[in-house]
């Protein structure tokens, strides 16, 4: 199964899917944890790119293909192998980042979106997407403060592309709500990662 994480900067995500990778080791699944971009050599490279703040100038163009490149190197390499080896696959973002980001909030075509999205994926898609929402303000605001966080070049947009990403996600969410679980990301970090647990726990006793 492959469950990925999706939220606006600062939602705390990458922080409630540490939290329940450690959960569901002690509960004794197999599993393996990756993120976007990222996750291989090629693709951390990748990333260095995407996030370097001298990189202002990037045409949100290159921006996908960039992102979407990285991806698809992730499948092949990581991705995919895990999953024939019967584990559970957690994944720091997916291709809903994409829609949101490069589409809703750079303004790029969203069918041309669809089209390089299944090409880098071969049609790889998430089984659930766990949706930590939080107000884009107040997740810049938390990746402000947090002097361990890496302020990248994404995070440095207008507030604007922010709530463009913020509308994005709960167009995402409506097309495909079967998909997704929306959880509150403004309160604790426990009372969150109760309800991702439930969330997920649900689903992996449904397969």
């Amino acid at each position: 199964m492959l469950i990925t994480f999706e939220g606006p900067d600062g939602s705390g995500k990458t922080t409630q899917l540490t939290l329940l990778s450690e959960y569901l080791n002690r509960q004794g699944y197999s599993l393996f944890h990756v993120r976007e971009p990222g996750g291989t050599s090629i693709g951390e490279q990748v990333r260095n790119v995407l996030h370097d703040m001298a990189n202002q100038e990037m045409n949100p163009r290159a921006e996908v293909l960039l992102f979407s490149a990285s991806r698809a190197q992730l499948i092949a390499q990581a991705i995919l192998p895990a999953l024939k080896d019967g584990k559970l696959v957690l994944c720091d973002r997916f291709y809903d980042s994409t829609f949101a980001y490069q589409g809703y909030g750079h303004g790029l075509a969203l069918e041309a979106l669809r089209q390089i999205t299944q090409f880098a994926t071969d049609g790889l898609r998430p089984d659930l997407t766990i949706y930590i929402e939080i107000s884009p303000e107040e997740g810049l605001r938390r990746r402000r403060q947090d002097k361990d966080a890496e302020w990248n070049r994404l995070d440095d947009l207008p507030t604007d592309f922010h709530r463009r990403v913020h509308e994005g996600y709960r167009h995402l969410i409506a097309a495909e709500p079967d998909r997704w679980v929306v959880i509150d990301g403004e309160r604790d970090i426990e009372a969150v990662q109760t309800d991702v647990r439930a969330a997920v726990m649900a689903r992996l006793t449904q397969s």
